[in-house]
């Protein structure tokens, strides 16, 4: 069984950035979720940067990728890695001598070309439908804030500033909030967005369990149907679900 399983394993641990950790031991990333700290810290690193061709070669505006907990989405495959290989102004050293730096042509058509909105649902734990919602505006808002310089561009009419500086404050459109915040991004920088959303379906679970399922199911279909549905301004939507196999709701809801 395990000369099977290990046939199938297509990325293995990398000794790479060997002299970050100054003894020359990497070290287990325990906890730790964000690539770049996984990179230059010294820690050991899963190379699945080759998934980001595969990705690039086979991708759909949505994309869903789903697979059981632990496997190490978060980094690896929907948010972290891809956030830092895609975004204007990334660190491209972070991915020397792994597998995707030997596709040249790829990298330089899109490493570090396009705006990126990250999010992740996957601390949207209310025990009510508004605690959940607040817990969404504080994702949201957080991500838009990121962006906050967009209020100084003179290419972004007051209106669009005004409408943004409501997301920042938490006052209103949170349903489209993803969709402008993208159309805002794509007017100042002239390229597509990407839109990464991790762990979508924390909030459902959660809602699934104290019974408020149907109120966030309409809440998060609002929010997808904005963001994915004739948005001009979007390149891909990669999410993924965190409990694959449990019981409860899928992306089949929306």
């Amino acid at each position: 069984m395990c000369k099977r399983l290990c046939g199938k394993i297509k990325y293995l641990y990398l000794d790479v950035r060997l002299e970050v950790s100054g003894a020359g031991k990497l070290r287990m990333p325990i906890g730790i979720e964000d690539f770049a700290e996984i990179i230059t810290q010294g820690f050991y690193y899963v190379d699945k940067t080759g998934m980001i061709k595969e990705l690039l070669s086979n991708w759909g505006k949505a994309n869903l990728f789903t697979r059981p907990r632990r496997f190490g989405k978060s980094i690896n495959i929907n948010m972290s890695m891809l956030k830092y290989f895609f975004e204007i102004g990334t660190d491209k050293s972070l991915f020397d001598g792994l597998a995707i730096s030997r596709e040249t042509k790829l990298c330089g058509e899109y490493m570090g070309q396009y705006p990126v909105i990250s999010v992740t649902l996957k601390q949207v734990t209310g025990a009510t439908f508004e605690d959940a919602k607040n817990n969404i505006w504080d994702v949201i808002s957080e991500e838009a804030i990121r962006y906050s310089a967009l209020l100084k561009y003179e290419n972004i009419t007051e209106w669009d500033k005004s409408r943004l500086l409501d997301i920042i404050n938490r006052k209103r459109g949170l349903d489209s909030s993803l969709k402008l915040l993208s159309r805002l991004l794509y007017e100042h920088y002239g390229k597509k967005v990407i839109i990464l959303i991790d762990e979508y379906d924390a909030p459902l679970q959660k809602a699934y369990e104290n019974n408020y399922y149907d109120d966030m199911v309409g809440l998060i279909r609002q929010i997808f149907d904005y963001a994915l549905k004739s948005n001009d301004s979007l390149l891909i939507l990669r999410t993924h679900e965190s409990r694959a196999g449990r019981r409860g709701p899928t992306l089949s809801d929306f």
